[in-house]
């Protein structure tokens, strides 16, 4: 049982930095392929990041790349998402999902494990 907690949401001001965590449980982290979706208000849950389970692979949306950063801190079993450049198209229930899966899939269904969201929203 993988168990996921986000935290790190807020409101920011458009062009504003903001960095979300994602707390996941076990010892073997760094086996896990982990990626963020959001979903904002009366939307679909869409795919924002993703990073392999070896760290070797990560993919961004087109929406994101470039203003978005993963990473993950294996020691404390943490993933990171970096956000700068936010704008107000941002703002969304940000989720940290994970998988055993060896690549980055971009849809949810892909994902058995999720945590419960963190709430960023970016004002104009």
């Amino acid at each position: 049982q993988v168990q996921l907690v986000e935290s790190g949401g807020g409101l920011m001001q458009a062009g504003g930095s903001l960095r979300l965590s994602c707390a996941a449980s076990g010892r073997a982290f760094s086996s896990y392929t982990m990626a963020w979706f959001r979903q904002g208000p009366g939307k679909e849950r869409e795919f924002v990041g993703g990073m392999s389970g070896s760290g070797g692979s990560t993919r961004y949306a087109d929406s994101v790349k470039g203003r978005f950063t993963i990473s993950r801190d294996s020691a404390k079993s943490t993933l990171y998402l970096q956000m700068a450049s936010l704008k107000p198209e941002d703002t969304a229930l940000y989720y940290c999902a994970a998988t055993t899966r060896l690549a980055v899939f971009t849809t949810p269904n892909n994902y058995p494990y999720w945590g419960q969201g963190t709430q960023v929203t970016v004002s104009s």
